[in-house]
Protein backbone atom coordinates (compact mmCIF):
# COMPACT_ATOMS: atom_id res chain seq x y z
CA UNK A 1 0.00 0.00 0.00
CA UNK A 2 1.35 3.46 -0.94
CA UNK A 3 0.05 6.92 -0.22
CA UNK A 4 -0.34 9.43 -2.98
CA UNK A 5 -0.59 13.09 -2.03
CA UNK A 6 -4.15 13.28 -0.78
CA UNK A 7 -5.18 10.07 0.87
CA UNK A 8 -2.71 7.19 0.67
CA UNK A 9 0.11 5.71 3.10
CA UNK A 10 3.97 5.78 2.93
CA UNK A 11 6.30 4.98 5.81
CA UNK A 12 9.42 6.94 6.44
CA UNK A 13 11.64 6.90 9.50
CA UNK A 14 14.68 8.82 10.56
CA UNK A 15 15.55 8.95 14.24
CA UNK A 16 18.31 11.23 15.50
CA UNK A 17 20.51 8.70 17.27
CA UNK A 18 19.25 5.32 16.12
CA UNK A 19 21.79 3.16 14.23
CA UNK A 20 19.28 2.78 11.43
CA UNK A 21 17.10 5.48 10.05
CA UNK A 22 15.50 6.17 6.73
CA UNK A 23 12.62 5.29 4.52
CA UNK A 24 10.41 2.27 4.17
CA UNK A 25 7.68 2.05 1.56
CA UNK A 26 5.40 -0.85 0.71
CA UNK A 27 3.72 -0.82 -2.67
CA UNK A 28 1.11 -2.99 -4.33
CA UNK A 29 2.63 -2.58 -7.82
CA UNK A 30 4.64 -5.70 -8.59
CA UNK A 31 6.29 -4.79 -11.89
CA UNK A 32 9.26 -2.45 -11.90
CA UNK A 33 8.63 0.33 -14.44
CA UNK A 34 12.01 1.90 -15.16
CA UNK A 35 10.47 5.03 -16.65
CA UNK A 36 8.20 5.45 -13.64
CA UNK A 37 11.14 4.85 -11.30
CA UNK A 38 13.26 7.56 -12.94
CA UNK A 39 10.32 9.95 -12.91
CA UNK A 40 9.60 9.27 -9.24
CA UNK A 41 13.25 9.66 -8.23
CA UNK A 42 13.54 12.97 -10.12
CA UNK A 43 10.43 14.34 -8.40
CA UNK A 44 11.23 13.11 -4.89
CA UNK A 45 15.02 13.56 -4.85
CA UNK A 46 15.18 17.21 -3.81
CA UNK A 47 12.31 17.11 -1.26
CA UNK A 48 13.64 13.94 0.38
CA UNK A 49 17.22 15.25 0.52
CA UNK A 50 15.98 18.44 2.18
CA UNK A 51 13.72 16.47 4.54
CA UNK A 52 16.50 14.16 5.71
CA UNK A 53 19.26 16.79 5.83
CA UNK A 54 17.30 19.37 7.82
CA UNK A 55 15.88 16.68 10.09
CA UNK A 56 19.35 15.47 11.04
CA UNK A 57 20.88 18.95 11.28
CA UNK A 58 18.03 20.09 13.52
CA UNK A 59 18.73 17.30 16.04
CA UNK A 60 22.40 18.25 16.19
CA UNK A 61 21.75 21.98 16.38
CA UNK A 62 19.27 21.73 19.27
CA UNK A 63 21.63 19.34 21.06
CA UNK A 64 24.34 22.00 20.63
CA UNK A 65 22.04 24.65 22.12
CA UNK A 66 21.22 22.40 25.07
CA UNK A 67 24.84 21.57 25.93
CA UNK A 68 26.01 18.64 23.76
CA UNK A 69 28.53 19.64 21.09
CA UNK A 70 29.20 16.10 19.82
CA UNK A 71 27.46 16.52 16.46
CA UNK A 72 28.60 20.14 16.22
CA UNK A 73 32.28 19.23 16.63
CA UNK A 74 31.95 16.39 14.11
CA UNK A 75 30.59 18.76 11.47
CA UNK A 76 27.19 17.08 11.40
CA UNK A 77 25.22 20.27 11.99
CA UNK A 78 25.34 21.16 8.32
CA UNK A 79 23.00 21.55 5.36
CA UNK A 80 25.39 19.55 3.18
CA UNK A 81 23.49 16.29 2.50
CA UNK A 82 26.76 14.42 1.88
CA UNK A 83 27.37 14.47 5.64
CA UNK A 84 24.04 12.75 6.31
CA UNK A 85 23.74 10.30 3.40
CA UNK A 86 24.99 6.77 3.92
CA UNK A 87 26.08 5.41 0.49
CA UNK A 88 24.92 1.88 1.23
CA UNK A 89 21.84 2.60 3.32
CA UNK A 90 20.56 5.67 1.49
CA UNK A 91 21.40 4.77 -2.11
CA UNK A 92 22.37 1.15 -2.77
CA UNK A 93 20.02 -0.68 -0.39
CA UNK A 94 16.79 1.11 -1.47
CA UNK A 95 17.67 0.64 -5.16
CA UNK A 96 18.39 -3.08 -4.74
CA UNK A 97 15.22 -3.66 -2.70
CA UNK A 98 13.12 -1.78 -5.24
CA UNK A 99 14.36 -4.00 -8.06
CA UNK A 100 14.33 -7.29 -6.13
CA UNK A 101 10.84 -6.77 -4.68
CA UNK A 102 9.44 -5.05 -7.79
CA UNK A 103 8.64 -1.98 -5.73
CA UNK A 104 6.77 -3.97 -3.09
CA UNK A 105 9.06 -2.91 -0.25
CA UNK A 106 11.62 -0.13 0.06
CA UNK A 107 13.80 0.64 3.04
CA UNK A 108 16.86 2.77 3.69
CA UNK A 109 18.71 4.69 6.35
CA UNK A 110 20.91 7.75 6.75
CA UNK A 111 23.94 8.36 8.96
CA UNK A 112 22.88 8.84 12.58
CA UNK A 113 23.57 12.14 14.28
CA UNK A 114 25.40 11.36 17.54
CA UNK A 115 23.84 12.83 20.66
CA UNK A 116 25.32 12.27 24.13
CA UNK A 117 22.34 12.92 26.34
CA UNK A 118 24.53 12.97 29.44
CA UNK A 119 26.11 16.20 28.16
CA UNK A 120 22.79 18.04 28.00
CA UNK A 121 22.06 20.65 30.65
CA UNK A 122 19.03 18.70 31.83
CA UNK A 123 19.20 15.30 30.07
CA UNK A 124 15.62 14.18 30.72
CA UNK A 125 14.03 17.49 29.78
CA UNK A 126 16.40 18.46 26.97
CA UNK A 127 16.01 15.03 25.39
CA UNK A 128 12.47 16.09 24.52
CA UNK A 129 13.62 19.21 22.66
CA UNK A 130 16.37 17.38 20.80
CA UNK A 131 13.91 14.68 19.71
CA UNK A 132 11.21 17.19 18.74
CA UNK A 133 13.61 19.16 16.55
CA UNK A 134 13.62 16.60 13.71
CA UNK A 135 9.85 16.11 13.29
CA UNK A 136 9.36 19.82 13.97
CA UNK A 137 11.55 20.90 11.07
CA UNK A 138 9.77 18.37 8.84
CA UNK A 139 6.43 19.98 9.74
CA UNK A 140 7.84 23.41 8.91
CA UNK A 141 9.06 22.11 5.55
CA UNK A 142 5.62 20.64 4.81
CA UNK A 143 4.13 24.10 5.39
CA UNK A 144 6.70 25.72 3.07
CA UNK A 145 6.09 23.16 0.30
CA UNK A 146 2.35 23.74 0.70
CA UNK A 147 2.89 27.50 0.37
CA UNK A 148 5.00 26.93 -2.74
CA UNK A 149 2.22 24.80 -4.25
CA UNK A 150 -0.37 27.49 -3.57
CA UNK A 151 1.84 30.16 -5.12
CA UNK A 152 2.48 28.10 -8.27
CA UNK A 153 -1.20 27.31 -8.71
CA UNK A 154 -2.19 30.89 -7.89
CA UNK A 155 0.10 32.26 -10.59
CA UNK A 156 -1.16 29.79 -13.15
CA UNK A 157 1.93 27.58 -13.34
CA UNK A 158 0.92 24.36 -15.08
CA UNK A 159 4.30 22.61 -15.28
CA UNK A 160 3.49 19.20 -13.80
CA UNK A 161 7.05 18.51 -12.61
CA UNK A 162 7.09 21.49 -10.23
CA UNK A 163 3.58 20.87 -8.95
CA UNK A 164 4.37 17.22 -8.28
CA UNK A 165 7.63 18.17 -6.56
CA UNK A 166 5.70 20.42 -4.18
CA UNK A 167 3.27 17.58 -3.46
CA UNK A 168 6.21 15.23 -2.93
CA UNK A 169 7.73 17.70 -0.49
CA UNK A 170 4.51 17.87 1.50
CA UNK A 171 4.09 14.11 1.53
CA UNK A 172 7.71 13.24 2.36
CA UNK A 173 7.80 15.64 5.29
CA UNK A 174 4.40 14.66 6.66
CA UNK A 175 5.47 11.02 6.50
CA UNK A 176 8.71 11.75 8.36
CA UNK A 177 6.85 13.89 10.88
CA UNK A 178 4.25 11.20 11.60
CA UNK A 179 6.47 8.13 11.56
CA UNK A 180 9.18 9.60 13.73
CA UNK A 181 6.62 10.49 16.38
CA UNK A 182 5.71 6.83 16.87
CA UNK A 183 6.11 6.45 20.67
CA UNK A 184 8.78 3.78 20.84
CA UNK A 185 12.56 4.27 21.16
CA UNK A 186 14.74 4.77 19.20
CA UNK A 187 12.24 6.82 17.18
CA UNK A 188 11.88 10.46 18.18
CA UNK A 189 8.43 9.87 19.62
CA UNK A 190 9.87 7.22 21.92
CA UNK A 191 12.52 9.63 23.18
CA UNK A 192 9.92 12.31 23.75
CA UNK A 193 7.85 9.83 25.74
CA UNK A 194 10.89 8.81 27.80
CA UNK A 195 11.45 12.47 28.64
CA UNK A 196 7.83 12.99 29.65
CA UNK A 197 7.31 9.87 31.77
CA UNK A 198 8.21 9.63 35.46
CA UNK A 199 11.68 8.18 36.09
CA UNK A 200 10.57 4.62 36.82
CA UNK A 201 8.43 4.31 33.68
CA UNK A 202 11.02 6.21 31.62
CA UNK A 203 13.77 3.76 32.61
CA UNK A 204 11.53 0.82 31.71
CA UNK A 205 10.71 2.25 28.30
CA UNK A 206 14.33 3.14 27.55
CA UNK A 207 15.28 -0.51 28.05
CA UNK A 208 13.19 -1.37 24.99
CA UNK A 209 15.48 0.67 22.73
CA UNK A 210 17.89 -2.13 21.65
CA UNK A 211 14.89 -4.02 20.23
CA UNK A 212 12.71 -1.02 19.39
CA UNK A 213 13.68 -0.84 15.72
CA UNK A 214 12.84 -4.51 15.15
CA UNK A 215 9.55 -4.13 17.00
CA UNK A 216 8.61 -1.14 14.86
CA UNK A 217 9.55 -2.94 11.64
CA UNK A 218 7.42 -5.92 12.67
CA UNK A 219 4.49 -3.58 13.34
CA UNK A 220 5.05 -2.01 9.92
CA UNK A 221 5.10 -5.38 8.14
CA UNK A 222 1.84 -6.44 9.79
CA UNK A 223 0.18 -3.13 8.92
CA UNK A 224 -0.37 -2.04 12.50
CA UNK A 225 1.63 1.17 12.19
CA UNK A 226 -0.28 1.99 8.98
CA UNK A 227 -3.73 1.47 10.37
CA UNK A 228 -3.42 2.68 13.92
CA UNK A 229 -0.75 5.38 13.68
CA UNK A 230 0.19 6.63 10.22
CA UNK A 231 -3.29 6.89 8.71
CA UNK A 232 -4.87 8.83 11.62
CA UNK A 233 -1.90 11.10 12.28
CA UNK A 234 -1.17 11.85 8.63
CA UNK A 235 -4.84 12.56 7.98
CA UNK A 236 -4.96 14.93 10.95
CA UNK A 237 -1.73 16.62 9.82
CA UNK A 238 -2.97 17.16 6.26
CA UNK A 239 -6.23 18.63 7.53
CA UNK A 240 -4.36 20.87 9.98
CA UNK A 241 -2.09 22.13 7.19
CA UNK A 242 -5.06 22.91 4.97
CA UNK A 243 -6.80 24.74 7.81
CA UNK A 244 -3.63 26.65 8.72
CA UNK A 245 -3.04 27.82 5.15
CA UNK A 246 -6.66 28.70 4.31
CA UNK A 247 -6.10 32.43 5.05
CA UNK A 248 -3.03 32.43 2.77
CA UNK A 249 -5.02 30.78 -0.02
CA UNK A 250 -7.77 33.38 0.38
CA UNK A 251 -5.28 36.28 0.28
CA UNK A 252 -3.56 34.83 -2.77
CA UNK A 253 -6.84 34.47 -4.65
CA UNK A 254 -7.88 37.98 -3.65
CA UNK A 255 -4.67 39.52 -4.93
CA UNK A 256 -4.78 37.86 -8.34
Amino acid sequence: MCWDFDTQPIHQRCSHCAPTRGLSIRCDNRAVDLHALVQTVSIYALPVIFAITLHEAAHGYVAHLRGDDTAWMMGRVTLNPLYHIDPMGTLVLPAVLYVVTAGHFLFGFARPVPVRFGNLHNPKRDMIWVALAGPGINLVQAVLWYLALYVLIGFGVEERFFLEMCKAGILANVVMFAFNLFPLPPLDGGRILVGLLPWKQAVWLSRVEPWGFYIVMALVVFGIVDRWWMMPLMGLTFESLRWLLTPFEFLLKSSL
